[in-house]
């Protein structure tokens, strides 16, 4: 047994393949898995989020998944604190623990810990706020291009909350947002292996492409559409569902619609897999090297062990 527990960290792209292995090594080591997935938290988004199958959650215990209502504020901060304890409580009587996901933030928090960003101020919030109201997404998306370079390339530019967040913080310190997010690494009571998976380009944009196609088919309008009346909530405002949203306010077909949901998915790979680049404990593997995956663990456990000696 190693003397001090070890997470075990699955990341990669959204559509890589990443459920499918984490089950497989769940079972291998025996521990349940946590998910760091910000949309598959929610339990009335099964669809659009590509949440795991009842058939899947029953193979294996997970955690955060449909454990919150959208009507819930949930954050990366909780997400660390909840995961913290859990852990804690999980290496009682299991050193290994797994969590796996492609949410970069709720990784993050959990691996190195959220910076202590500063809270906003009303005024600030307001002057931002109106902003974006009178001038619309692409003007504070091109006013943090200014601001923030860096953070411009890492995040979500659909997602009108994050630049907005990232803007106040830029105008209150007059420091750039990113320069405050890459604090000191919080120490954790646990060894961390980081997995990564990947493909090429246009093997990961077909399996996307294909899984649109899929939700549709199973019913990813009907679902989206039930939750119409809560689209202004921030678990909505996310690809699948906002397209939809586009759609049944008459501004594009629903032709249009799967397109774009397909085109906004790719870009979400893309940006993940720029943020993950920039992290160098980050072992990649295609999802079919399975055999690799588990030789890679079992070799960085021994080397953790004897290390510990």
């Amino acid at each position: 047994m190693l003397m001090q527990p070890t997470l075990i960290v699955i990341l990669g792209p959204t559509g890589v393949g990443k459920t499918e292995i984490s089950l497989q090594l769940a079972q291998y080591l025996q521990s349940p898995i946590i998910s760091a997935d910000s949309r598959q938290i929610y339990k009335e988004l099964k669809i659009g989020t590509a949440a795991p199958s009842a058939e899947q959650l029953s193979t294996v215990k997970h955690y955060f998944i449909g454990s919150h209502s959208i009507l819930e504020n949930f954050s990366a901060g909780q997400f660390e604190q909840e995961v913290l304890s859990l852990l804690e409580e999980h290496f009682i009587s299991n050193n290994i623990g797994l969590m796996v996901g492609g949410s970069m933030l709720y990784i993050d928090a959990v691996c190195k810990g959220l910076d202590n960003i500063p809270t906003v101020d009303a005024t600030t919030r307001n002057y931002w706020k109106k902003i974006f109201e009178n001038q619309g997404l692409e003007f504070i998306q091109q006013e943090l291009k200014k601001l923030d370079p860096v953070y411009y390339q890492q995040v979500d530019l659909n997602n009108h909350k994050r630049i907005l967040h990232a803007l106040e913080i830029c105008s209150m310190t007059g420091e750039p947002f990113s320069v405050l997010r890459t604090g000191e690494h919080k120490k954790r009571f646990f060894n961390i292996i980081k997995i990564g998976l990947n493909r090429p380009r246009q093997e990961l944009y077909a399996r996307i492409n294909e899984r649109v196609d899929q939700m549709m088919e199973d019913g990813l309008f009907e679902e989206a559409k039930q939750f119409y009346v809560y689209r202004n909530l921030n678990p909505l405002n996310t690809v699948g569902y906002k397209e939809i949203f586009d759609y049944m306010d008459g501004k594009i077909t629903l032709e249009q619609a799967v397109e774009k949901i397909k085109q906004n998915t790719r870009h979400y790979a893309k940006r993940q897999l720029t943020w993950f680049n920039h992290d160098k404990d980050i072992e990649w593997f295609h999802p079919d090297e399975k055999e690799e995956i588990t030789r890679f663990i079992q070799n960085r456990l021994s080397q953790l062990q004897k290390n510990e000696h």
